[in-house]
């Protein structure tokens, strides 16, 4: 069994989740920790840390605490991988953080090293239009476009009740976030792509299938 930390802001349905599966894959959480969303010194929350030795520590929160934790943390002789979500994903992160990320990981919605078509066609106009390569939530937003616009030709008509019905039979819709379909609650059911941080740079690791 592998002890590891969790660092959250109050509470968040991936914290909930993480804790769900960790502990039934036969994880262990030995110490919780908070800290407020535009905190900058997060010293005591990782002294109390690095005293339980932990083999990682996950951190679901954004870009911006995120890179001072780890800062911070190497700063404090913890050199554990750190773990994240899609809150990680932005350019910001390795600017501010730098190699104090090497070797953490986290998960998020798409991986601009991607060689399917509608990935490249995706990077290669929002390159021309912005100048940068689309971060995740560029791509989810294209794909909530996209997957209205599909909807509507499937119903036919502009109703609004024919729309939202066309939607929730939305099955396998090729985006660039993957291949997408709703459940029974209208949640989105795709692949997640996990990313991890190596001399400064995030590359692909490795996809999960839902």
């Amino acid at each position: 069994q592998k002890p590891i930390f969790l660092i959250w802001i109050n509470w968040s349905p991936l914290s909930d989740f993480f804790i769900k599966t960790l502990k039934k894959e036969g994880g262990e959480i030995v110490l919780e920790q908070s800290y407020s969303s535009g905190d900058i010194d997060f010293k005591s929350q990782l002294t109390a840390i690095r005293a339980k030795k932990p083999d990682a520590i996950f951190i679901p929160g954004y870009y911006t605490e995120v890179a001072l934790i780890a800062r911070q943390a190497r700063e404090l002789g913890i050199q554990v991988p750190l773990l994240g979500g899609d809150g990680w994903d932005s350019p910001k992160l390795v600017e501010i953080g730098g190699k104090s990320l090497n070797h953490s990981y986290f998960s998020t919605h798409y991986s601009s090293e991607s060689q399917a078509p509608e990935v490249r066609h995706f990077i290669e106009k929002f390159k021309e239009k912005y100048a940068v390569v689309p971060d995740g939530l560029a791509t989810l937003g294209y794909d909530s476009v996209m997957l209205l616009i599909d909807a509507i030709r499937r119903a036919g008509n502009l109703n609004a009740a024919s729309i939202r019905d066309s939607l929730a039979l939305t099955h396998q819709f090729l985006g660039v976030t993957g291949k997408i379909s709703l459940d029974e609650k209208r949640n989105p059911v795709k692949s997640a792509v996990v990313l991890m941080i190596d001399n400064g740079e995030v590359k692909y690791n490795t996809t999960v299938e839902p």
